[in-house]
């Protein structure tokens, strides 16, 4: 397989390479591989698609893993968010509490699933705007 092109750090079409690389890491369940991992993948595609859209309209972002923040931005310079992207404020939490050991509740394949599907419906909207 051909690598991809590589741009700079302020085109928004590298953003969506690393965008496309976390959501193909996040869909593919490697043994030994935690959910809760392959989950931040899933919140990363969906930040990195995000800010590839906020670059290509010029507005400055904040390095916060806050997705609803980020789409809060988003929205205020003018961008109409649908509701299946608004539903990655829900992947946020892969950002912080699950991406370390915790006593909470591991992650189970449904809400893996769930997050993989949230990230594409993202990684798509923003194909489209740019």
């Amino acid at each position: 397989m051909k690598p991809r092109e590589r741009f700079s750090a302020d085109d928004p079409r590298e953003w969506m390479n690393r965008a496309r690389s976390n959501l193909a890491r996040a869909k593919n369940r490697i043994p030994g591989v935690y959910l809760e991992d392959l989950c931040f993948d899933a919140q990363q595609a969906a930040e990195k698609a995000i800010k590839a859209v906020m670059i290509k309209r010029g507005i400055d972002f904040p390095y916060i893993h806050d997705l609803g923040h980020l789409l809060f931005v988003l929205e205020e310079a003018g961008e109409t968010i649908p509701e299946g992207v608004q539903a990655a404020e829900t992947l946020t939490t892969y950002a912080s509490i699950t991406r370390y050991p915790s006593t909470g509740s591991p992650v189970s394949p449904q809400e893996h699933m769930e997050a993989v599907e949230i990230a594409e419906g993202v990684v798509r909207w923003a194909e489209v705007r740019l």
